[in-house]
């Protein structure tokens, strides 16, 4: 039986995971920095572990202790449907999460003897350049208006793909559905359906060679064929009512 430790499983993609997870035969661990959510996870399957994923010696001792092979960071700190009043101090924490976060779960995972660290990331940030965009493409420079966030990317995903770990990055479009404040795709140039982001992350420990895959809906902009072909992804998967 695998170990899975998904940090930030709380989030609308980590509950998403739980709930397709508990078809399969993981053993699963799931960070929340909340001890209230604690007992959620623990309903959707996953042992909790209340963590500031900032303490990097805490996050270690967690690893340490739960030897995961393969960790999923679903990690972020947006604001509930994307509030715009609250997102430019949000900007900045989340980009904190993707550089010292993922910086202390590939420390830790190293440290543990984990096999593969899965990592979010964003498909609007593409370079201007011919459309439909492929994983190939680059991204925009880490400069002008969205700095904050383009370095927060660039760092999660270097860190993800050049670790001694197996790394896959999974650049998410826009998301709706639920647990994400977004009803629809209305007004979303790149969507796509929280449940269907949970079942590429699931699709990526069974199944992904290392590497980038955009994981978003058909839309004109950033292209996912190679999700479609070698992880047998499909962005109309939908979660079954309980």
């Amino acid at each position: 039986m695998k170990t899975i430790f998904i940090a930030g499983a709380s989030g609308a993609i980590g509950r998403g995971m739980l709930k397709i997870l508990r078809q399969h035969d993981y053993k699963v661990f799931g960070t929340t920095r909340s001890q209230q959510k604690a007992d959620e996870l623990r309903a959707e399957g996953a042992e909790p572990i209340v963590l500031d994923v900032f303490d990097a010696s805490a996050v270690r001792d967690a690893m340490l202790r739960t030897r995961p092979d393969i960790v999923v960071n679903q990690l972020t700190d947006l604001p509930y449907g994307l509030d715009p009043i609250l997102m430019p101090q949000a900007r900045a924490r989340n980009a904190r999460v993707r550089k010292e976060g993922t910086k202390n779960l590939v420390d830790a995972a190293i440290a543990a003897g984990a096999q593969g660290l899965i990592s979010q990331s964003i498909a609007w940030v593409y370079a201007a350049g011919p459309e439909p965009h492929s994983e190939s493409d680059p991204l925009e420079p880490a400069e002008g208006a969205p700095a904050v966030t383009l370095e927060g990317v660039h760092a999660l995903e270097r860190l993800t793909l050049s670790s001694d770990l197996t790394g896959i990055v999974l650049r998410y479009g826009m998301l709706y559905g639920p647990r994400t404040g977004q009803h629809n795709s209305e007004g979303l140039s790149i969507p796509l359906h929280v449940d269907a982001a949970a079942q590429a992350a699931v699709l990526a420990i069974m199944r992904a060679a290392p590497g980038i895959y955009n994981i978003v809906a058909d839309n004109p902009h950033v292209g996912n064929g190679k999700a479609r072909r070698e992880l047998s992804w499909n962005p109309e998967f939908r979660i079954e009512p309980e």
